[in-house]
């Protein structure tokens, strides 16, 4: 799995509890997911479908650093299939896991639309080409 996004949990990001809210790291979570799926499919109307059950490890306090990590698993016909995990950046503890998120590229209608993707494709850095 790579992880690609590092946020800092700051004083609005906790809950009455002192530690990271869960909805605002799901919040991320949906945020980063739909930017990978984005890219990947190369579709600017891609959305979250599908996100199976939740598993909170542990929690992250105010200070922390933490990063999400995605993988692609599948790819559909207008989907992408992917799994995700939350850690602590410097403990590398686990945070929160998701087995499966399912993202659909949309028309301009709202229906799905075919990307024709097999395989995450890596972006090669236009300028060093």
């Amino acid at each position: 799995m790579k992880f690609h996004t590092r946020k800092w949990v700051k004083p609005e990001d906790l809950n009455p509890n002192g530690t990271l809210f869960g909805g605002r790291l799901l919040q991320w979570i949906d945020e980063e997911l739909g930017i990978y799926a984005i890219i990947q499919l190369e579709i600017p109307r891609t959305v979250t479908k599908f996100m199976s059950e939740i598993d909170f490890v542990s929690s992250a306090k105010q200070g922390d650093i933490i990063e999400i990590g995605m993988e692609a698993i599948a790819f559909g016909n207008s989907s992408i299939t992917l799994k995700c995990a939350v850690r602590n950046k410097l403990t590398h503890k686990t945070i929160i896991e998701i087995d499966k998120i399912v993202m659909v590229s949309l028309d301009k209608e709202g229906f799905p639309l075919k990307h024709g993707k097999t395989k995450v494709e890596y972006v090669k850095n236009r300028l060093n080409n």
